[in-house]
């Protein structure tokens, strides 16, 4: 998975270890829970930028949680949005959710751009599981992710994250939908909220696999 020569990503903000270039992480679990663990994933270094496709909160809201991870986080984001309208050169807004290949293209856009301001970025898309509800067949988002979200992986310096609610009504099995998906990506994390604190699951990332709890 790695560039010769590429340092890892470090994930200290969820646990302890680091990601080599090019690892995909399927995200998974029940309505806010994951957020917390998105926002930690893909929150940039200072020699990184992070993209993110939104499909359902504005650029500014993506950014202002980045800045509630470590203030000035948002200002190293690009956003990609069907819920908002486009802001400046960092908030790009789609109509259409559901068209893929417009998607696609304006995603690759962005982190294009991303990485000629610097080379590392880290790649994530919240929701995934809103795209599925919205597309006719489920195939086209398949497409969508190893067309485009996972090949910009591979080709460049980043990792990527890609976000599934499980509690979402999407018109089909959706346990049967992640089993489809776990198949093109790296690794698995799947979360389970409690009061007090979040446990996730780590599977599919070699020294970081494991149950960690993560404190609110």
């Amino acid at each position: 998975m790695s560039l010769t020569g590429t340092a890892a990503f470090d994930i200290g903000r969820v646990t302890d270890g680091e990601l080599e270039s090019g690892t995909s992480i399927l995200l998974t679990g029940d309505g806010d829970a994951i957020d917390a663990v998105f926002y930690r994933l893909i929150a940039p270094d200072d020699d990184e930028r992070t993209v993110v496709l939104a499909t359902d909160c504005d650029g500014r809201t993506i950014k202002r949680d980045l800045d509630g991870i470590d203030r000035g986080l948002g200002d190293q984001a690009s956003v990609l949005t069907c819920a908002g309208v486009s802001r400046d050169d960092d908030i790009t807004a789609i109509e259409d959710i559901s068209d893929l290949t417009k998607a696609g293209m304006e995603f690759s856009t962005l982190l294009a751009e991303a990485q000629q301001e610097t080379d590392r970025f880290r790649a994530g898309i919240n929701l995934c599981s809103s795209i599925l509800a919205e597309v006719d067949d489920t195939r086209s988002v398949y497409r969508f992710l190893n067309s485009n979200f996972l090949t910009e992986l591979r080709r460049g310096d980043g990792i990527g994250v890609c976000a599934i609610d499980t509690s979402a009504d999407i018109g089909a099995n959706i346990d049967s939908i992640i089993k489809g998906l776990e198949t093109s990506f790296d690794g698995r994390i799947d979360v389970e909220d409690a009061v007090g604190a979040t446990t996730i699951e780590i599977s599919g990332l070699g020294d970081v696999d494991g149950t960690v709890e993560l404190r609110r």
